[in-house]
C-alpha cells in the first residue's frame, strides 16, 4: 500500500536528519554539554566499550575462525609426539641409571671384600633361607594356580554334561508328548536312566573337586545310559550325604527297639 501511495511521486532520496534544521533546533533545546564529561563516566564508557568489543560476536566468530586455522592432532600424531618425548627422556635417564648400579655393584663388592668369614657365612646363610622361602611361595602359588585351573576344567566338564544330559530329556519328553516313542522305538531301546534324580541339598554349601569329580561320573553314564547308573548313585548318596546314612541308621535302632519291646506274636492280630 505504501507504494502505491508514493509511487506517483517518484524517487525519493533518504532525508539526512542530522543536517535538517529542525535538528540544529533539537540540539540546543535539549541543553547537553557534550565537553563536560565526568572522568567515572568516560573510565565506565571505556569499561563498556572494551565489554562490547569483547561480546561483538563478529569479533568472536574471526577470533574462532583464526585459531581454527592450525590443523586438529590426530591421536597418532599425539601418540607418536609422546614417543619422542620418552625417546628424548630416555637417553638422559639410562646413563644416570646404569651409573648408579655400577656404583652400588662396586660399593657392594667392596663392602663384600671388607667381610670377615663368619659375616660371610652369616650372609650366605640368610641368602639361603631368603631362597627358600621365596621358593616355597613360587611353589604354593603354582600349585594353587594349578588346583584353579583343574577346578576350571571339572566345572566346564560338569556343566557341559549337565545341559546334554537336559537337552536330551527335553528332547525325550517332546517325543513323547508327541507320541514317537512307542510307535517308531521298540520297548527295550528306551533310556532307562535318562530320567534318573541326583539328590543334592543346598545346605551342604558348594561342591568340591571330588564331588564334581563324582557328579560327573553320574552324568556321563546318564548321559550314555550306562547300567553303571545305579552304582554309582548309590556310592555318591552313601559318601557324599552322611545325613541319609544317620537317618537310616536311626530308624533302622528305633525299629529293633520297638521289636524288643513289643515282641511279635503270631497269635495276637496288628493293630494299625
Amino acid at each position: 500500500m505504501w507504494w502505491t501511495i508514493t509511487g506517483n511521486f517518484g524517487n525519493i532520496l533518504p532525508i539526512d536528519w542530522s543536517k535538517s534544521y529542525a535538528r540544529k533546533l533539537h540540539m540546543p533545546a535539549l541543553n547537553l554539554n557534550e565537553n563536560k564529561m565526568d572522568d567515572g563516566d568516560g573510565e565506565l564508557s571505556s569499561e563498556d566499550e572494551a565489554v562490547a568489543s569483547d561480546l561483538d560476536m563478529h569479533s568472536l566468530i574471526l577470533s574462532g575462525l583464526c585459531q581454527d586455522t592450525e590443523p586438529v592432532k590426530t591421536a597418532d600424531e599425539i601418540i607418536r609426539e609422546i614417543d619422542d618425548i620418552m625417546e628424548e627422556t630416555s637417553p638422559e635417564c639410562t646413563p644416570d641409571s646404569e651409573g648408579g648400579d655400577d656404583s652400588l655393584q662396586r660399593k657392594a663388592k667392596q663392602e663384600l671384600k671388607t667381610l670377615t668369614a663368619s659375616q660371610l657365612n652369616e650372609l650366605y646363610l640368610e641368602l639361603e633361607l631368603l631362597i627358600r622361602d621365596y621358593s616355597e611361595t613360587l611353589i604354593s602359588e603354582l600349585a594353587l594356580r594349578d588346583e584353579l585351573e583343574y577346578e576350571k576344567e571339572l566345572k566346564n566338564s560338569f556343566i557341559s554334561l549337565l545341559l546334554a544330559v537336559q537337552n536330551r530329556r527335553r528332547q525325550h519328553h517332546v517325543d513323547k508328548k508327541k507320541g514317537r516313542i512307542p510307535g517308531n522305538k521298540p520297548a527295550g531301546s528306551e533310556s532307562k536312566y535318562l530320567t534318573t534324580v541326583i539328590p543334592y541339598h543346598m545346605d551342604s554349601g558348594p561342591l568340591d573337586n571330588q564331588a564334581l569329580q563324582v557328579l560327573i561320573k553320574i552324568l556321563k553314564a546318564i548321559n550314555e545310559d550306562s547300567p553303571t547308573v545305579p552304582t554309582l548313585l548309590t556310592d555318591y548318596i552313601l559318601k557324599g550325604n552322611s545325613y541319609f546314612i544317620v537317618l537310616i541308621l536311626w530308624i533302622f535302632n528305633l525299629l529293633l527297639i520297638i521289636v524288643q519291646v513289643y515282641p511279635y506274636d503270631p497269635k495276637k492280630p496288628i493293630i494299625i
